[in-house]
């Protein structure tokens, strides 16, 4: 019993351009994800902080700028915001501190991601 001939035009698969080209994508996502990922940790370290110093109700703006200064002596990876760079103001008698910073991102060569990370007390 022979098997009939099948064209090369019905045949099936990935060729080799295809599968360089989902290999060089997938190493340009996980390299760009492997460079946020900390920078997302650090911003949500911050948020953690400050929802923390907000819910403590310090008194004065220079008592939640020492605490934010005392938090980050703590967590390690918070580098991006000191606690002069805090924004403190009250709503409806309510304490809440926000920040803002951007954070370049090397990617290769001349490439760069710039994020921009914003927050406040809840």
């Amino acid at each position: 019993m022979t098997l009939p001939f099948r064209s090369p035009r019905g045949q099936r698969g990935v060729t080799l351009f295809g599968l360089m080209f989902w290999a060089i994508l997938i190493g340009i996502v996980t390299l760009v994800a492997l460079k946020v990922l900390p920078t997302v940790n650090e911003y949500l370290t911050i948020q953690r902080a400050i929802d923390k110093i907000a819910s403590s109700s310090p008194a004065t703006v220079p008592e939640v700028r020492a605490a934010f200064e005392r938090q980050k002596e703590i967590e390690y990876s918070i580098q991006s915001v000191t606690g002069n760079d805090l924004a403190v103001t009250k709503v409806n008698d309510k304490l809440v501190i926000s920040f803002a910073y951007d954070k370049e991102i090397e990617l290769m060569g001349p490439v760069y991601l710039l994020l921009k990370y914003e927050g406040k007390s809840k």
